[in-house]
């Protein structure tokens, strides 16, 4: 009878055993942990340990030193963060246009993008003078406007009002220059030319008024655009054009440097915000001293890469810019950015 009993009471104390573990906190908490780690996107939660993901967006091609640059960025980055913040670089549009992933950063995606500034001119305006004809002449003149209480104050605008932040505006991929048949030594040699440029009105309205019919046109259609007469040249970076191999379809290449192509590092706030405070401090601070060095090493490399195309063929002719600046001047009255030029080159102490 007593073992009846026994049986009994041991057979009660399992059962309550049982439905105690299929209460809120208790029992089996790694599968809960699991199941949160599922549940959780492009993070994996642990207790201190979250991995959150950012994807690195460029139009760029695989072997354009931007591209290689970034992919050090991603490789400083997870090795800083010992692995909570695993980036990836995504080259030749493999996201979508700039425009597509500036949005999809907005919206709260984790990606970023490098962009130029007239499409950050898109939320901000002013944004857009960094593609101004001849605003600069250099990439330490470009650096000197990043660091100015204007720009800052133009940041602020793009997180408060737009959702969109800038992670680094320090990157740079040299100057513009013309790729053509012939030789471009004044504006007058550019009338009639169809020639592919930045699809943004600070850069339609630039190159036309140095003379030339402005086209917009994806940077990867650009050498068959040319090769079958429907673009009669375009206006590019060494580091671009190089690894493109827009030589072999443009004989000439016409250094006016017209533009000084500063670019940024961009994301939503919305997924920034979502950082704990010490990987939003290394990935602002790792952005901007990987975009220094990018800067530095396109300057060597835009020598090395004319060397190369005019070993394969190429010829450079650089014509006086005199006249080039003269036919952009009345843009800046046109499209409203001659006050916005003599303010900031006070704030920098540029003269002309």
């Amino acid at each position: 009878m007593r073992k009846k009993l026994l049986a009994t009471l041991m057979a009660a104390v399992m059962l309550a055993t049982a439905g105690c573990s299929s209460m809120p906190g208790m029992g089996n908490t790694q599968t809960t942990a699991a199941a949160d780690s599922q549940n959780s996107g492009d993070s994996t939660s642990g207790a201190d340990d979250t991995v959150y993901e950012l994807r690195i967006s460029t139009s760029q091609t695989e072997q354009a030193l931007i591209t290689r640059n970034y992919q050090k960025l991603a490789d400083t980055l997870n090795e800083k963060s010992e692995g909570r913040l695993k980036v990836s670089v995504f080259p030749a549009g493999q996201l979508g246009t700039d425009e597509d992933v500036l949005e999809q950063g907005i919206q709260g995606v984790n990606v970023a993008v490098n962009t130029d500034a007239s499409r950050l001119g898109q939320y901000v305006k002013d944004f857009s003078i960094f593609m101004m004809g001849y605003f600069i002449d250099s990439y330490d003149e470009g650096y000197a406007v990043t660091q100015t209480d204007t720009f800052k104050a133009w940041c602020d605008e793009l997180e408060e009002k737009h959702g969109i932040k800038v992670l680094s505006f320090t990157f740079y991929d040299g100057p513009r220059e013309f790729m053509t048949n012939k030789p471009i030594n004044t504006p007058d040699d550019l009338k009639g030319l169809r020639i592919r440029t930045i699809g943004q009105e600070v850069c339609t309205e630039t190159i036309a008024a140095m003379g030339a019919t402005p086209i917009s046109m994806s940077w990867g259609e650009v050498y068959n655009g040319i090769q079958s007469k429907a673009l009669e040249g375009c206006e590019v970076q060494n580091t671009s054009s190089y690894p493109s191999k827009i030589y072999e379809v443009c004989n000439t290449q016409s250094k006016t440097g017209h533009f000084q192509l500063m670019q940024g590092l961009i994301c939503g706030k919305t997924w920034f915000d979502s950082l704990p405070a010490d990987l939003q401090q290394l990935l602002e601070e790792t952005a901007v001293e990987i975009g220094k060095e990018t800067a530095a090493d396109v300057m060597a490399e835009v020598e090395e890469d004319e060397k190369l195309m005019v070993e394969a063929g190429m010829t450079v002719v650089e014509p006086d810019v005199a006249p080039f600046k003269a036919a952009v001047e009345p843009v800046y009255e046109k499209l409203g950015y001659a006050e916005l030029r003599d303010q900031l080159w006070s704030e920098i102490g540029k003269t002309e």
